[in-house]
């Protein structure tokens, strides 16, 4: 069998005109320790965009993925608000401010959470299968899904090449939050490989211990589901339990202690339940389809799990380069972490996989808690594939350039929870978002334009 040539395409979000810091994330460390300041929509916006340019002018296939309509006033009509936009923006404010936080909240933009996607090689269909997350387990991202699935549909739209399922049930058993609790391993990104589901609790399997403190996001049962979804087999399916101690320290998602891209997996020594056992499985089926896993595991007297939050180590981009080496894309805060840095040298100095690490300044996003791999969504694509992707979303330096004018002109320099309340904020998003639908190519995909 003639393997196709295939690429491993990032969709960063975009970050939306409200990216503002409302604390809203219990589990998240650094979200909920930056709650009330002063945030810079326009700052983040351009410093997501000069990842997407910088990845891009590396050589790697860089795409962009839409924010969401906010503030969601859908959401607060919902809720009982009743009158114009307006004046439900100024009843939410006056009543439960928390509500309109809630329904302004720019967190799209960590699009690692947006979906669960499985490439054309592992599905039983040959298509390249997406389901939108749930994200139930916090309110404001609950709020995602429906646009999130709409914008998906708009940028893969070629149903020969592309299926679309809609979020699992909004129900705590099916918890579901995307691609940050996925990753998938492959000899090559065109041939099958096996597809590693990350939970932090069972739903109906009492066995499995939970966290104490901290909510555990994904459910066994819902990455369960997600697989049948995509028609993944049992020889391509690796299910491995988060430890529920680093749960309880921060370690929301899987992706802030552990990413993985080819054949090698970066993790920290506590990130899963039973490592032995889950690394083996890992490492035979992989093996079954040709490849030869590694795993790379950094010891906790080299880097506490406590260091690993705060720096984001593992939530980091771990990309193939041409001569077969591993590059490694982590924030600013990795480089003022002592220890982090100390081990990060002395990794690129072994003769491992990974070889370089290069490091960018994401402060706004890392602010609120997401680092370089939440602000981008995964799709390996065969060059058939690639071609059936709207070319619009597909990142270009002409494209850069629009979108930096864009942000420009529609952008605020500061946004403050007060902020909220001005009924222009609405009008404003609306306006930027009605002109990137134009830009990306992307037809009616926001409540305002639909309704």
């Amino acid at each position: 069998m003639t393997v196709k040539k295939a690429y491993e395409v990032n969709f960063d979000g975009l970050v939306g005109p409200t990216h503002n810091y409302g604390g809203l994330s219990y589990g998240n460390v650094a979200s909920q320790g930056s709650s009330q300041q002063v945030s810079s929509p326009k700052e983040a916006a351009k410093q997501g965009l000069a990842k997407m340019k910088a990845l891009m002018e590396m050589g790697f296939k860089q795409g962009v993925l839409a924010p969401q309509e906010r503030p969601d006033v859908a959401a607060l009509r919902s809720l009982g608000f009743t009158g114009t936009d307006t004046q439900v923006i100024e009843k939410a404010a006056k009543d439960a401010m928390p509500l309109l936080v809630a329904s302004c909240s720019a967190s799209s933009m960590w699009t690692a959470n947006a979906a669960t996607v499985s490439p054309s090689a592992d599905t039983a269909d040959g298509r390249v299968h997406f389901t939108a997350a749930n994200l139930n387990c916090k309110f404001h991202r609950s709020l995602e899904h429906p646009t999130t699935s709409r914008i998906l549909a708009a940028m893969f739209a070629n149903q020969q090449h592309f299926a679309h399922h809609a979020a699992l049930p909004a129900v705590a058993q099916f918890g579901d939050e995307g691609a940050a609790n996925h990753t998938r391993f492959c000899k090559s990104y065109g041939e099958a490989g096996v597809e590693f589901f990350v939970f932090g609790r069972s739903a109906f399997d009492s066995r499995f211990p939970a966290p104490q403190r901290y909510p555990a996001r994904q459910t066994l049962e819902a990455s369960q589901a997600v697989a049948r979804l995509h028609g993944l087999g049992e020889a391509g399916v690796v299910y491995a339990q988060q430890n529920p101690a680093v749960i309880d320290q921060g370690v929301f998602h899987n992706d802030v202690i552990a990413v993985g891209n080819g054949e090698v997996l970066f993790h920290h020594e506590d990130a899963f339940l039973d490592t032995e056992k889950v690394l083996a499985e890992l490492h035979d089926k992989l093996g079954r389809r040709g490849g030869r896993f590694s795993a790379v595991c950094v010891p906790r007297d080299a880097v506490s799990v406590e260091d690993a939050v705060k720096s984001y180590l593992f939530n980091s981009q771990l990309l193939s380069q041409a001569d077969g080496s591993m590059l490694l894309i982590v924030p600013e805060e990795c480089r003022n972490n002592e220890r982090v840095w100390q081990y990060l040298s002395r990794l690129t100095a072994e003769d491992g996989p990974i070889r370089e690490v290069k490091v960018f300044d994401l402060k706004q996003s890392m602010q609120n808690g997401g680092g370089p791999a939440c602000l981008r969504l995964r799709v390996a694509l065969n060059e058939g594939e690639l071609n059936a992707v709207n070319s619009a979303v597909i990142m270009t330096p002409s494209l850069y350039d629009t979108l930096n004018v864009w942000v420009d002109k529609h952008y605020r320099d500061r946004l403050a929870e007060a902020d909220l309340v001005d009924p222009q904020l609405l009008v404003e998003c609306r306006s930027a978002l009605d002109e990137l639908t134009q830009i990306l190519k992307l037809g009616s995909v926001y409540p305002f334009q639909i309704n």
